[in-house]
């Protein structure tokens, strides 16, 4: 029997999120055993919180996903041992299901450029394996990678560079580019990888004038299916196909045959239209990027007020981001955007439970204030007959010790010492 290829699936965003759960989990269905699914950690190596982000990925697959996740660190290339190195590439050239993500796109292509990596990954999905490249390694795929750190932080000259070019080894020259419809700016354009419209376009003069840009809208998959040279759009937004002033444009459960992202234009049904050009213009686009717009928000002061352990600040946001779901939701916010910002709210829930048990040795006294208002909101949550996110906001505080009891005279809690 004649090997069959695999897939390449590039995500906009998301990759740890409720949004991409059922993405994951169809993906490695199509597997056949042992279906070993790997993290490679090395966008975010130099980050101090390395191990925690590849924590959080193993966790969220066995929790949410239902399949184990092995960590290949490869943090960096000059600090790595070779029993390190070979211990990862090991681990990669067994894997079945790589998934790589958050960090810095020129970091990972500088770590990965001269290593066995790019090979590897190559060999393996001609093996049949699925590589999902999310956000910055997403980047680095195609044959030019967007340096957005220092282009939007540090404020370095609009330029490219050299990609890993991944995508090359299958026929594809493209220039991949994650976080479309950014809208965390808010008073100013962060669309297009947070460069802005007008930024992009001096961006794109940069690159050879026959290029082809693959923009993938946040909490959105572009499943390259290179066996049936097919590609499915998953998640809840758009995938862009870009080549000079043409633009094709996909959203969720468009199938289309793998020579667009060759520079083939679609049937007319299928090929943007002068208006749908600007999609992101429209007011179904405007109300999402508002929604967004204030759910990012709410989530930064969160992380503000936690990491400065103000407590009434911490249960403000939370009271605040279950007003602007539950506006949202009478507001008609598509149902995926629902579920993805209360996915955020029990995450930040789980966030406040674990502060709690790092507080200060005032115990049940500090803490009084920041849990009657959490279980103040989760009497909100009963009576509205969300019971998942009352018990996750419950399951959460006894994480952190935090015992509740439902008694006739009302709900009482306790500090339980380890």
């Amino acid at each position: 029997m004649p090997q069959r290829n695999g897939k390449i699936v590039l995500m906009g965003s998301g990759e740890l999120t409720a949004t991409m759960v059922e993405v994951h989990k169809a993906l490695l269905a199509e597997l056949p055993p042992p279906q070993r699914a790997v993290f490679l950690d090395t966008p975010a190596g130099f980050q101090l919180n390395v191990a925690q982000i590849a924590a959080t990925a193993v966790q969220y697959f066995k929790d949410r996903v239902r399949h184990p996740l092995t960590v290949a660190s490869f943090k960096s290339a000059a600090e790595t041992s070779p029993y390190e190195a070979e211990t990862a590439f090991h681990t990669l050239r067994r894997a079945d299901y790589v998934l790589i993500g958050p960090g810095s796109p020129t970091y990972a292509v500088r770590q990965i450029d001269s290593s066995p990596i790019p090979g590897i990954l190559q060999q393996r999905i001609k093996a049949g394996a699925c590589l999902v490249a999310a956000s910055a390694a997403a980047l680095t795929v195609g044959s030019h990678t967007l340096p957005v750190y220092e282009i939007y932080k540090v404020g370095a000259d609009l330029h490219w560079v050299d990609g890993l070019n991944l995508l090359a080894g299958f026929g594809y020259d493209l220039v991949v580019v994650p976080h479309w419809n950014n809208a965390e700016g808010g008073t100013h354009d962060t669309r297009r990888c947070f460069m802005g419209e007008a930024r992009f376009q001096k961006l794109l003069a940069q690159l050879p004038e026959q290029a082809i840009v693959l923009g993938l809208d946040e909490h959105t998959a572009c499943e390259i299916d290179l066996d049936t040279r097919q590609v499915t759009v998953k998640g809840i937004g758009r995938v862009i196909v870009m080549q000079g002033e043409r633009q094709q444009v996909f959203t969720k459960g468009d199938v289309f045959p793998t020579q667009v992202l060759r520079g083939e234009t679609l049937s007319a049904v299928h090929a943007t239209s002068p208006d749908r050009s600007r999609v992101d213009q429209t007011p179904d686009d405007a109300n999402r990027s508002t929604f967004w717009h204030t759910i990012h928000g709410i989530e930064k002061r969160f992380t503000h007020a936690i990491t400065g352990r103000n407590a009434a600040e911490v249960t403000n946001a939370l009271l605040e981001l279950d007003r602007a779901i539950w506006q949202g939701s009478q507001d008609l916010e598509s149902s995926e955007s629902i579920s993805e910002a209360r996915e955020i709210l029990r995450d930040l829930i789980v966030v406040a439970g674990s502060a709690l048990g790092e507080a200060a040795p005032d115990k049940q006294a500090f803490l009084a204030p920041l849990v009657d208002d959490l279980l103040d909101l989760r009497k909100q949550f009963r009576q509205r007959k969300q019971f998942s996110e009352a018990d996750a906001l419950r399951d959460a505080l006894e994480r952190a010790n935090i015992r509740i009891e439902d008694t006739p005279d009302g709900v009482q809690w306790r500090l339980q010492e380890n």
